[in-house]
């Protein structure tokens, strides 16, 4: 892959370019402004095609980084390049001057940096391959160890749900058994109390019975 492939790029905030490279002249330039001014401001990968042409953006943070390409190059070499040039551009001016700069005014200081950037994916395009591959797997393990963390969490809530739940229950248990056991001793003082009732009516029956006896001996003797 030569080093045609890559030919234009730039460093933007908002709509004011400070900082670009091409590797001649040409209409995408131009093409690749007026694409600009439509992007979203939200942060997004965004790849157009025109006139042979693939012109891919990456809007992070306010800024916009552009990479024009030839179309046949594969689309892991331009998001390689848009994100080592951010990664680049944000280490060496975050928090700094940018937030004023105005256009082209960082040309002589980054320019360089980006033609540097274009070469090397230009050069290197199994390495970049080889590490969007390693990139796109690493992204998925973290997918599914998120997932895997979520179900966990999710688990250790329905856990928690269920000792609650458990917890309630058995001081439910505990109540009924104390109220159970008051309702026992509460009934067995009441059994109680009638089989003193009964006895005292059968003792007082008794008396009765025998009292009568007797008196009625006495007045049979009496006679």
């Amino acid at each position: 892959m030569g080093r045609e492939s890559l030919i234009y790029s730039f460093v933007a905030r908002g709509t004011a370019v400070l900082a670009e490279y091409a590797e001649f002249g040409g209409k995408f330039t131009g093409i690749a402004l007026q694409c600009l001014q439509k992007l979203p401001p939200s942060t997004d990968h965004f790849t157009f095609t025109c006139d042979g042409h693939t012109f891919s953006y990456l809007v992070d943070s306010g800024f916009t980084y552009c990479i024009v390409a030839v179309e046949s190059i594969g689309r892991q070499i331009l998001m390689a390049f848009l994100e080592r040039i951010k990664d680049e551009f944000t280490n060496r001016y975050g928090g700094g001057k940018v937030a004023t700069a105005v256009a082209h005014s960082l040309n002589r200081e980054f320019g360089p940096k980006l033609k540097e950037q274009m070469q090397y994916c230009a050069d290197h395009p199994e390495e970049i391959s080889k590490l969007a591959k390693l990139t796109a797997q690493i992204s998925e393990v973290k997918g599914v160890m998120m997932e895997y963390i979520e179900k966990v969490l999710d688990r250790g809530q329905e856990v928690e749900l269920l000792l609650d739940k458990t917890e309630n229950l058995r001081s439910q248990a505990q109540d009924f058994r104390q109220q159970a056991t008051r309702m026992r001793r509460k009934m067995w003082l009441q059994n109680i109390k009638i089989k003193r009732i009964v006895l005292g009516i059968v003792v007082a029956l008794i008396l009765i019975i025998v009292l009568s006896i007797i008196c009625g001996g006495f007045r049979c003797g009496g006679k």
